[in-house]
């Protein structure tokens, strides 16, 4: 077994799918450095590195994932950002050799305190939670004018282009078609079946509140292990970029109580409530959300993983080839849907819709 373990979709450790950066690899790429620390995130090799007393991050991808071309939609977004104030990394470089595509940012400042938690787990606490909300707003505000259009089809990008479409279906069949491993591992789900009875409904319920929601190029995984805390409590430095992509505001907004409130990987589903609360007064403290999002926001929170579970399902079954990680994918495009029908779901849209 590797020394070195990754986060899996469980809540056990597991080999990476992709092998750990070394030392020469990363000098090859910045120059004399070393690897001080190197992340579990399981989609992609990346570790921060010293390079004469300055600490860096390093990212690769197979280039089946990410080429330097599908990157440089993310960082052209990161500019502008930095140009208006957001506290986010700066991209140093972008480097491509043979099959992987390496990309070189800044530390950043702050303390990664979440850095070791798997996904979907919990803030440390309500001041976090509103800290979290209010640094989202601040970064939709600095977002506003990117104009870019969408990005490219590539695997591991969370867009909002299916359910943000009058005709779903014609959309769905769209994205599908765009990503021919995608059609390969929906041929063995009964993923038109089970769209049809869990999802759709979802979008009769948001349908008439599209039409009211800005396009806006946003963060699309925002987490409390995506953010650097400084001493202060507040949110130093904003990172990973990767499914960023032109959706709307409230999509994030919706994917940051997803992310951070509900316990998935707990039996139960647990929702931290006084969480989602203290997220929701933060956001609307520095960004107020318009009649329109505040009508959105409670229907779209139980649609908004759709279109990455199914990125995701496109990425085991097209890339690292898991039968296994394909299948708890597409359950995520069903199970995560169905769970908003449910006692919890439904208390937790309730408590979302009287904050908004």
């Amino acid at each position: 077994m590797s020394a070195h373990l990754a986060h899996g979709l469980g809540t056990e450790p597991v080999e990476p799918d992709w092998p750990p950066l070394t030392d020469a690899e990363v000098t090859a790429v910045t120059g004399p450095a070393q690897v001080v620390w190197r992340s579990p995130r399981p989609l992609s090799a990346a570790a921060v590195v010293e390079r004469d007393g300055r600490r860096l991050f390093v990212k690769r991808h197979h280039v089946s994932v990410r080429t330097p071309q599908g990157l440089a939609e993310e960082h052209a977004f990161l500019r502008h950002l930095r140009e208006h104030g957001a506290p986010v990394v700066e991209v140093l470089d972008l480097v491509g050799r043979g099959a992987w595509t390496y990309e070189v940012h800044s530390a950043g400042t702050g303390t990664d305190l979440y850095r070791d938690e798997l996904s979907w787990s919990p803030f440390l606490g309500t001041a976090h939670a509103r800290a979290a909300g209010e640094a989202l707003a601040r970064l939709h505000l600095a977002a506003e004018g990117f104009a870019a259009p969408r990005r490219s089809p590539q695997p591991l990008v969370a867009s909002f282009t299916v359910f943000a479409a009058p005709d779903p279906w014609a959309a769905l069949t769209a994205y599908v078609s765009e990503r021919p491993c995608l059609v390969d591992a929906l041929a063995e789900f009964p993923w038109r079946e089970d769209t049809h009875r869990v999802l759709a409904p979802l979008h009769a319920r948001l349908a008439p509140h599209l039409s009211g929601l800005v396009p806006l190029w946003t963060h699309n995984d925002w987490h409390a292990s995506n953010l650097l805390w400084g001493e202060d409590g507040e949110v130093a430095t904003v990172l990973d970029f990767g499914m960023s992509d032109r959706t709307t505001a409230v999509h994030d907004l919706a994917t940051a109580l997803e992310r951070n409130t509900v316990q998935w990987l707990h039996p139960d589903r647990p929702v931290q409530e006084k969480h989602a609360i203290a997220l929701l007064q933060g956001y609307q403290s520095v960004r107020p959300l318009t009649a329109a999002e505040s009508a959105a926001l409670p229907a779209l929170l139980p649609l908004v993983h759709a279109e990455f579970a199914l990125s995701e399902l496109d990425y085991f079954h097209g890339v690292t080839r898991s039968p296994a990680n394909a299948r708890l994918a597409y359950e995520y495009y069903v199970g995560h849907a169905e769970w908003f029908s449910g006692a919890s779901g439904h208390r937790l849209l309730e408590l979302v819709a009287a904050q908004v």
